[in-house]
């Protein structure tokens, strides 16, 4: 169902220091957005990187199992793999795990 983009919307107010101000404006002027797709787009990379380190710390600390954490990073399993040998985290792929991905694959 297709839902009109002020509906998913919601504005909020920060606080910025100037010279971030100066620096989202000219970024806008350069990539010819406003400064609200400036600032959209940064949220949407920190979002994307902390659910990423969520994910592998969780996963390090063995409270997920791979799938979960992929979930969590918003990737596939075979990026979040990549992930974790970039990071240096050993993959543990068990039982579970196989069992997990095999209901997973079932619903798709």
């Amino acid at each position: 169902m297709y839902m009109e983009e002020s509906h998913l919307s919601e504005v909020i107010s920060a606080r910025l220091p100037k010279e971030m101000v100066k620096l989202v404006e000219e970024i806008a002027r350069e990539e010819r957005m406003d400064k609200s797709t400036v600032l959209e787009k940064a949220l949407e990379h920190y979002i994307s990187e902390w659910r990423l380190k969520k994910a592998v710390e969780l996963y390090r600390d063995g409270l997920v199992t791979l799938p979960r954490a992929a979930e969590i990073a918003g990737v596939s399993v075979w990026e979040m793999t990549n992930i974790l040998a970039e990071k240096k985290v050993t993959v543990q792929y068990s039982v579970e795990d196989l069992e997990e991905d095999l209901r997973v694959l079932g619903r798709e």
